[in-house]
């Protein structure tokens, strides 16, 4: 029987091939000597100012999980998070998916360096994750409705982009609400399909073992989930708090980024690329490779400026994510280095 692993082996390259035609399809009609000339006009003042803001951005993004641990009890220190989150978006980076992919290093990081329990670590990045993705999707639909006006998209394009987005957006917000409700919905799916599902009961019994600890790793998580989400309501607020400071955060850099260019965008057209690159990165692409670059030459486009504008642009995030990739890479391989997990550090948890 083919394994899961197999299948996403068979899919690397067909997603490889996509990548690659849409890249050239998207650099196609840029004038390059143009794209050239704007990066030119980056100075080390430009770079160094750039990479300031981009670490307070990547400060943020620990803020939720940060909470999210001290809640449960444990204190993590909070510069080994970011370098923890930091491997994470690497492999969630450079594997096909819609930004997913480092959650299992993530929560396996705080276990085994620094004896966190395991269904502590994984309620903690199961809800974090829930968190970012409705954040996410709560700027897609709003960006929709608010940002972009109705000419920078075909008429046809907007209606399924809006309905896709709400679809999306439920998916968190149900995995949020069954949570505080006491539900299990991801092991309950799991009851629901080893029930219906004949090709789980033919499984080899190594098979069946792995699968059973999988779910009762799942099933603790969950149960750990609701325990913070009853316990600890005052969590929901910093939650949130955190999560709005790492989206303002985001978009702040963005539209930096656009000024340091001289694209001389609006804060609302720089939002409007941005609401442009968000859809394209959901697509299962390495890296996002092809989609990131054809998404902001199409924004140029719509917003009435020249393609290498986009392309630009698009060039800058791509030089910054990779760099801050292999980084993450680097240190991911540290953390797979087999060492004992000291003792936990106990926190007091939040109030209620």
């Amino acid at each position: 029987m083919r394994t899961w692993r197999a299948h996403l082996r068979n899919l690397r390259w067909p997603a490889l091939l996509a990548a690659v035609v849409l890249l050239w399809f998207s650099l196609r009609s840029v004038n390059r000597v143009e794209v050239w000339a704007q990066l030119r006009t980056l100075d080390a003042g430009d770079l160094a100012l750039l990479a300031l803001v981009n670490l307070a951005v990547l400060a943020t993004f620990s803020a939720r999980w940060w909470i999210l641990l001290r809640a449960q009890g444990y204190a993590v220190p909070y510069a080994k998070l970011m370098g923890y989150r930091l491997a994470a978006f690497a492999v969630s980076y450079f594997t096909p998916g819609p930004q997913i992919g480092g959650e299992p290093l993530q929560g396996y990081s705080v276990t085994a360096r620094h004896g966190v329990p395991a269904p502590v670590s994984a309620a903690a990045v199961l809800l974090d994750k829930a968190f970012e993705m409705m954040a996410s999707f709560i700027f897609l639909v709003a960006g929709l409705i608010f940002v972009v006006q109705p000419e920078l998209l075909p008429r046809g394009l907007r209606a399924p982009l809006l309905t896709s987005g709400v679809g999306l957006l439920l998916l968190p917000g149900a995995l949020l609400a069954a949570l505080a409700m006491g539900r299990r919905p991801v092991s309950g799916a799991w009851d629901w399909a080893a029930t219906r599902w004949a090709r789980l009961r033919r499984m080899k019994p190594t098979r069946a073992r792995r699968a059973g600890r999988s779910y009762q790793a799942v099933r603790a998580a969950e149960v750990q989930s609701t325990t913070l989400c009853r316990s600890h309501p005052a969590w929901w607020a910093a939650a949130t708090a955190a999560t709005a400071l790492s989206w303002v955060a985001l978009m702040a850099e963005f539209w930096l980024m656009a000024r340091i260019l001289g694209l001389g965008l609006t804060f609302g057209q720089a939002m409007a690329a941005l609401l442009a690159m968000r859809w394209a990165v959901l697509l299962p692409l390495p890296a996002g490779l092809g989609a990131l670059e054809a998404s902001l030459i199409f924004a140029a486009r719509a917003l009435g400026l020249d393609p290498a504008a986009g392309l630009s642009m698009a060039l800058l995030i791509r030089a910054r994510d990779l760099l801050l990739g292999f980084i993450g890479l680097w240190i991911a391989a540290g953390l797979l280095r087999r060492t004992p997990a000291p003792a936990a550090v106990p926190a007091p948890a939040l109030p209620d």
